[in-house]
């Protein structure tokens, strides 16, 4: 089928020039990933649903719109657009209970590498550790397990994940360092020991 060998961005500006069988393909390419991504930031099988199906009509209607240009991350440019979506879903929700740093808190001194220093790119041994940290990563925040997921199950740079999620790169380390935090204290609080190695 000719549209094996082509690129995403390839065929999201075929489906803009009227070819629809194009855009099922592109489907077909992105839906599992982008569906376990917003899934794993609601943790709500039916909400994730609800959400997964306004990504793809923005989606859509921006491609109409003409609002795509060949940027070579398509995959990241639908990721943005869920992003937006969760976010107003939360907003309407009135569900801000958001951990931010705050203005005093100057986040300008961390780099990616200090971020890393901590060890969290460390790999982990074992699987119930495993199960553990994936246990006590649903109890963050949502910003908090949304840079968590996109930078070790996506593999996003800090610079990307600040790209997608519209925050400055210091926020989106920022959101990284309290959710280390926060993991840290829930395996204290449980009595959780994560064995890392360097």
């Amino acid at each position: 089928m000719k549209f094996k060998s082509m690129t995403d961005e390839e065929l999201a500006l075929l489906y803009v020039k009227g070819d629809n069988k194009a855009f099922d393909e592109l489907l077909a390419r992105n839906q599992s990933k982008l569906f376990t991504y917003i899934m794993f930031v609601v943790r709500d099988q039916e909400l994730a649903n609800d959400l997964f199906q306004d990504t793809f009509v923005k989606v859509i209607t921006k491609l109409q719109e003409g609002k795509y240009t060949d940027s070579g991350k398509f995959s990241y440019w639908i990721t943005r657009i869920a992003h937006n979506v969760i976010m107003d879903w939360y907003r309407m929700q009135k569900n801000e209970h958001i951990v931010e740093p705050t203005e005093d808190n100057d986040l300008s001194n961390l780099n990616e590498n200090s971020v890393i220093d901590i060890s969290i790119e460390s790999e982990i041994v074992n699987s119930q550790i495993m199960t553990d940290v994936k246990r006590m990563m649903n109890n963050l925040p949502t910003p908090q397990r949304e840079v968590v997921y996109m930078r070790f199950y996506q593999d996003m740079s800090f610079k990307e994940i600040a790209e997608v999620t519209g925050v400055s790169i210091n926020t989106a380390l920022g959101r990284m360092r309290y959710a280390i935090i926060n993991l840290r204290r829930m395996a204290q609080e449980h009595d959780i020991l994560l064995k890392m190695e360097a």
